[in-house]
C-alpha cells in the first residue's frame, strides 16, 4: 500500500489553488507540502489533505515601517486544509527551533518547490538545528496525546500513531541522530528493535490505513507498555545540548531569496 497516497485529481486541485493564492495575495509560493497524516505515512481513507506552504512577497513589502500580516489562511473545506507562512516569519520560527517547520522540509509529498530556495532552506535547518527544542516539543506532544486519548477502555486507533510518532522522534534526537525524519516508518526502522513491538506497530499501521478517522478499538498492551516506560524515562532525562549556532545564515537566506525573486519578477515584467 502506498504510504503517502495523493490522487492525481487532488494534486492538480491543490496546485491550482496555490497558483490562485499567488495571484490573490501578490506573493510567490516557495514551497508547499503535505504536513499531516499523509506526510507521516498513516492516512485513513477519509483523511483530509493538510497543505502547508512558505511564501515570499516582493521587495517593497519588506521595506515598510508597519508590520503586515505574515500568514495566509484558506477557509477549510471537507477535503483541503491549506495555510502558509511568510518567509521572514518562517525563518524566525526556525531560529527558535520550531520542529513543525523542520518536518515540513522533509515531507515526502511536495506540491511546489523553488529548487534553489528549498536546498538553501534545508541546509539552514540543519545548520541551525536546536535539538533541545525539538526534544522537548516531541516529549510534550507525546505525553499530551497519551494522556488525552489513550487512557480509556476503548481508544481511537489513530491516536496511537499521534503518540508513537513524537515519542520515536524524541528518542531519535536523544540518541544524537540529528533532525528526526518526518516519515513514520523511517522512525520505526531507526529506533524500534524489539520484534514484538515492531509487529504490534506494523499491525496498527495496517489497521489505521484501512480504518476511518473515528474508528475505535481496545488498548494495545505492547504499545502502551513501551510508551509508558519511555515517556517516564524521557521526562526525567536531560535534553541534548545545541552546539554554538551561527544564525546569520537565516538573514542571508531571507535577503538572497527576496532579492533573487524580486529581480526575477522585474525581468519578467520588463520582457
Amino acid at each position: 500500500m502506498d504510504e503517502h497516497p495523493i490522487s492525481p485529481a487532488i494534486r492538480a486541485k491543490i496546485i491550482s489553488r496555490l497558483a490562485a493564492i499567488e495571484v490573490e495575495h501578490g506573493v510567490r509560493v516557495l514551497y508547499a507540502c503535505e504536513s499531516g497524516s499523509r506526510g507521516w505515512g498513516f492516512a485513513s481513507p477519509d483523511s483530509d489533505y493538510d497543505v502547508r506552504f512558505l511564501y515570499v512577497h516582493p521587495l517593497a513589502w519588506y521595506l515598510q515601517v508597519n508590520p503586515a500580516r505574515d500568514v495566509i489562511e484558506v477557509p477549510i473545506s471537507d477535503v483541503l486544509d491549506i495555510n502558509g507562512w511568510e518567509l521572514r516569519k518562517a525563518l524566525g520560527l526556525l531560529m527558535k527551533g520550531n520542529a513543525t517547520l523542520i518536518e515540513w522540509l522533509d515531507s515526502p509529498v511536495v506540491y511546489r518547490a523553488d529548487a534553489v530556495f528549498l536546498g538553501a532552506m534545508r541546509d539552514a535547518a540543519l545548520d541551525t538545528h536546536r535539538p533541545e527544542r525539538s526534544f522537548h516539543h516531541y516529549v510534550h506532544m507525546a505525553r499530551k496525546n497519551y494522556r488525552e486519548y489513550l487512557r480509556g477502555e476503548t481508544v481511537r486507533l489513530k491516536k496511537y500513531l499521534y503518540v508513537l510518532r513524537p515519542l520515536l522522534a524524541a528518542l531519535w534526537i536523544e540518541q544524537g541522530r540529528g533532525v528526526a525524519p518526518m516519515r513514520f516508518t523511517a522512525l520505526v526502522d531507526g529506533i524500534v528493535t524489539d520484534a514484538g513491538l515492531r509487529t504490534a506497530i506494523e499491525q496498527l499501521l495496517v489497521t489505521k490505513r484501512a480504518a476511518m478517522e473515528s474508528d475505535v478499538g481496545p488498548p494495545l498492551p505492547a504499545i502502551n507498555a513501551f510508551v509508558d516506560a519511555q515517556l517516564t524515562r524521557l521526562e526525567a532525562a536531560a535534553a541534548p545540548a545545541s552546539d554554538r549556532i551561527d544564525f546569520s545564515v537565516l538573514d542571508r537566506l531571507l535577503r538572497d531569496t527576496v532579492l533573487r525573486l524580486d529581480a526575477s519578477s522585474s525581468t519578467t515584467l520588463a520582457c
